[in-house]
């Protein structure tokens, strides 16, 4: 009964351990970029893009395709570094149990 009692203790160590990552990791930033930095791309550790920026020069009303293209592109590369910093922490907090449903 001892150990069971151990075991729950550290479980509920672990998930506020865990709440409080995936609080601040909501405030967590990665930006990324494409078309050599004309488009830039903000996201949080939750998976939000928050930021856009797109040089003027860009912006050419008779190539929009590749503008959509440049900001398509920055958004994904924002979004996957922002996952992969939530799922590098989540290992640290979790050591390195895969919890499904974490991230």
């Amino acid at each position: 009964m001892k150990n069971i009692n151990k075991l729950m203790k550290q479980a509920q160590q672990m998930q506020s351990k865990i709440l409080k990552l995936q609080e601040e990791m909501g405030e967590h930033r990665e930006e990324a970029t494409a078309g050599g930095g004309v488009v830039t791309a903000g996201a949080t550790g939750k998976g939000e893009l928050v930021d856009l920026k797109i040089a003027p020069e860009v912006a050419n009303p008779e190539d929009v395709e590749m503008l959509e293209d440049l900001v398509l592109a920055a958004a994904n590369e924002a979004l996957r570094k922002a996952r992969e910093a939530m799922e590098a922490e989540m290992k640290k907090a979790t050591g390195g149990m895969g919890i499904p449903g974490l991230t």
